[in-house]
């Protein structure tokens, strides 16, 4: 059969936490814990009041009570259940308090193992459990009294008295006339008589002992109770009746016979005892006053390797070795001297016992003096029990709590302690010490287009490198996501944290081969130093990660050292990042289109859709400003989402109105175009405005499809099979693979307006541009150039044959009224 479900109480005012909790015990299988979760104390209180819990994790910050009060109210309230609490990492030093105080230990909300803590709770109930079971065993060890009074009563097959002693006739209020004859049921209490008959049958039925407690009724005085047991009296074919020993439970005394009866009683308690030793979870050895061995249970044999039969007589040192765990050193064993300083000892803590086999396993008992009637020590007693598990199990949470789940390293915890430690170190000799913040470029790109699997792996992959690029006195530290952090704990001058950087920066140079994919990542690297730029551990933290976002946009793959100016930086990054956030919700982006011409007709042939953020206070803002922003703290996919269903609304807004539309083109970031849904998010949107696919044009860049050409080409195969155009913008900046470029099912080249700028002054400039002009003819593909703004561009790009322009020459980019009335002209000139 399935046990029953373990009751827990989960007590935790944060939903997220608790929640947290909750699942990995449900995730544990077989509806091994059923979770009752409150959040307040009083409610838990009340709870514990009205139910027995096998176990309470507890966090000591409540809404209406906070503190070791907490923990104090809640273990009165429920003395036998296990307690763990519950520290949000800052409240470490009250949990310790809590286990001192006799909590079985506390786990961090902040960092633990999921899949640990159903296995932690199961090992902290059974070890309460064990706890319970040694103190009922000891207290049935003081139970066992001296002798108790006994009835004795020889029945017949019938089951009528043949025989009672006097101490019978005492407990039952009859004479031997009155007894001898009838029926020993005659005296037992018309409550009791129809289980008592029913036990009775039972037991003569399956030819086993009848025991049971009842009551007599005694005329005139009050009830009896007495504890029955029966034997059947032997006969040549079958018993000849049977030998009932009466009990009194009501605490009277008589003669020598139920002296004897009690002998009796105590020889089944004796039994007990020994039945109860062996089933409970600790070993239990005994020595007599000489200390050689004169008992052990199942446990104890099975944790020594010594059989009971060989153990007994032996001197306890051969069969019970303690060692120190750590300096190897014999301890001195406990039971003598137990015995001779006649008090309970407690084995030193760390201790390993060797077995006989010359294993070992660590181990926490207690011994304590046995005394006899008198009062002397004749020996002593050890009870303990195997903590290998628990302990790796502390050493494993503690681990847990100081590193990174995912790459081992240290995690900020651990990197706190260890800076503050490298500070006094500077204070003291007079050094310096260098925190570099560290973040990966582009990763966000990684995880969602290629999965959270290859994105770990490639976490990884980048803590091992990290760490052949320091010194064994260094610290590698996640900080989480895809940021790390290294402590230069001892350096001499700045110029040691820049020759770590250069060496990390040309690290990462080969690319990282992760699941298949060949994947090149590069650092951004923020640099503070301890004393000059940081007097403090939270100032040098700040400092790095100020310096890092420079990093960052000095164009990725660099280090920074931290400048006073940084911070008036990340301030204003701050209030671009939630400026956006705001512009999403409260509408305030707005596109405009810039006409794209036939150089040949002069006739618009489409239109680039171009993002503009109007802030409320600053007024027209161009993209330039926010997106390199926005594609840092990840809001250029769901603004590249509002840009492509806002292009595509505006129209069918102009074909409701009549107006003979041309495609629009709507730029695509590598954001976008790796995350997982965009062909959805794409297919959706077409489906919903109702847009003709081949009014649509998406423009992405040469680097963007480069990065993974395999999976490029995928998506624009959809892409293309949805009916879709589709153009590389800013080419000839990138590098890109002639096989490739024939593959993408392209039908635009957008020549890069710096190849543009000075083609009337710059040879080189226009030979790129006569070549790709060409290329796209070869390749059947139109080809558009960018930023056309003088009359001598636009005569060279009509010589070179080139299908398209773009620029202020035609148009400043108009807003939707305005680009409007064009449309009501289609076949109108926009420049001679």
């Amino acid at each position: 059969m399935t046990p029953p479900p373990t009751k827990l109480l989960l007590v935790e005012a944060d939903r997220l936490v608790a929640e947290r909790v909750t699942h990995a015990l449900s995730a544990s299988g077989d509806g091994m814990f059923r979770v009752r979760w409150v959040t307040r104390l009083a409610d838990a209180l009340d709870w514990l009041h009205r139910h027995a819990e096998s176990s309470v994790l507890l966090n000591l910050s409540l809404p209406d009570q906070q503190g070791l009060a907490v923990f104090l109210q809640v273990s009165e309230a429920a003395p036998d259940a296990a307690i763990l609490v519950l520290s949000s990492g800052s409240d470490d030093a009250l949990a310790r308090e809590a286990v001192a105080l006799g909590a079985q230990g506390y786990i961090s909300t902040e960092s633990f193992d999921a899949s640990a803590l159903p296995l932690l709770c199961t090992h902290v109930i059974e070890t309460q459990a064990a706890k319970h079971a040694l103190m009922d065993s000891e207290a049935r060890f003081r139970a066992i009294s001296d002798a108790s009074p006994l009835g004795i009563l020889v029945a017949d097959s019938e089951d009528r008295c043949v025989y009672a002693n006097a101490v019978y006739h005492a407990i039952v209020g009859k004479g031997p006339a009155a007894a001898v004859g009838s029926s020993w049921f005659g005296t037992v209490h018309a409550g009791d008589q129809k289980r008592v008959r029913s036990e009775w049958r039972h037991a003569i039925h399956h030819d086993q002992r009848f025991q049971s407690e009842l009551r007599f009724s005694r005329p005139g005085e009050p009830e009896l109770w007495v504890r029955v047991h029966s034997a059947a009296l032997p006969g040549r074919h079958a018993p000849r009746g049977h030998v009932l020993t009466f009990e009194d439970i009501t605490g009277r005394k008589a003669n020598e016979v139920v002296l004897r009866a009690a002998e009796d009683a105590l020889f089944d308690e004796k039994e007990r005892a020994q039945v109860t030793l062996n089933s409970i979870g600790d070993a239990v050895l005994a020595t007599d006053v000489e200390g050689n061995v004169s008992y052990l249970n199942i446990v104890a044999e099975r944790l020594t390797g010594w059989p009971k039969a060989e153990a007994l007589g032996r001197p306890l040192g051969e069969v019970f070795r303690t060692i120190d765990g750590e300096d190897r050193t014999e301890a001195e064993n406990p039971a003598l001297m137990a015995i001779r300083e006649n008090r309970t000892v407690a084995l030193a803590a760390g201790s390993m016992l060797v077995r006989r086999d010359g294993s070992e396993a660590a181990i926490e008992d207690s011994a304590a003096p046995i005394h006899n009637r008198a009062g002397k020590v004749v020996g002593a007693v050890i009870v303990f029990h195997d903590v290998s598990e628990s302990r790796a199990m502390t050493l494993k949470m503690a681990h847990l709590a100081q590193h990174d789940f995912l790459t081992d390293l240290p995690n900020r915890v651990l990197l706190t302690e260890r800076l503050s430690q490298a500070i006094r170190f500077a204070v003291r000799h007079r050094k310096q010490a260098a925190l570099l913040f560290l973040d990966l470029d582009y990763f966000k790109h990684i995880n969602d287009s290629l999965g959270h699997t290859v994105g770990d792996q490639l976490l990884k992959s980048v803590a091992d490198r990290l760490r052949t690029c320091v010194r064994a006195t260094d610290t590698v530290c996640r900080q989480g996501g895809d940021e790390f952090v290294i402590l230069l704990a001892e350096i001499e001058r700045r110029d040691d944290a820049a020759q770590i950087s250069d060496k990390i920066l040309a690290a990462f140079g080969p690319p990282h081969h992760i699941g298949g994919h060949e994947l090149h990542v590069t650092l951004s690297i923020g640099i503070s130093v301890y004393p000059d730029d940081a007097p403090t551990l939270d100032s040098m933290l700040q400092n790095a990660d100020a310096a890092m976002y420079h990093a960052k946009a000095s164009g990725r793959n660099n280090y920074q050292f931290f400048k006073a100016n940084m911070h008036a930086e990340a301030g204003h990054r701050m209030f671009v990042e939630n400026g956006l956030r705001r512009a999403l919700k409260r509408g305030e982006f707005v596109l405009h289109y810039q006409p794209k011409v036939d150089i040949a007709s002069g006739a618009m042939t489409g239109a680039e859709a171009l993002l503009r953020w109007h802030e409320p206070t600053l007024g027209l803002i161009g993209p330039a400003q926010f997106i390199p922003i926005a594609e840092q703290c990840g809001l250029i996919v769901p603004i590249g989402r509002w840009v492509l269903r806002q292009a595509c609304e505006q129209v069918m807004s102009w074909q409701r109105a009549g107006l003979a539309v041309v495609p629009v083109s709507v730029n695509i970031s590598a954001l976008e175009f790796r995350h997982p849904l965009f062909i959805d998010e794409v297919s959706k949107i077409l489906t919903e405005t109702g847009i003709d696919p081949s009014h649509l044009e998406l423009e992405l860049t040469e680097s963007v499809l480069m990065h993974d050409a395999e999976s490029s080409a995928t998506a624009l195969e959809a892409l293309k099979r949805m009916g879709i155009q589709l153009a590389i913008d800013d080419f000839g900046t990138g590098y890109s693979s002639l096989s490739y470029l024939r593959r993408f099912p392209i039908n635009t080249l957008k020549i890069d307006q710096s190849f543009v700028r000075d083609i009337e002054t710059d040879v080189d400039n226009a030979t790129i541009v006569g070549a790709v002009i060409g290329m796209g003819r070869n390749l059947k593909q139109r080809v558009i150039a960018e930023g056309v703004e003088t009359a001598l561009q636009l005569s060279f790009l009509r010589r070179e044959h080139c299908d398209e322009g773009q620029g202020f020459l035609f148009s400043y980019p108009l807003l939707p009224d305005a680009l409007a009335r064009l449309l009501k002209m289609p076949h109108a000139a926009v420049v001679a």
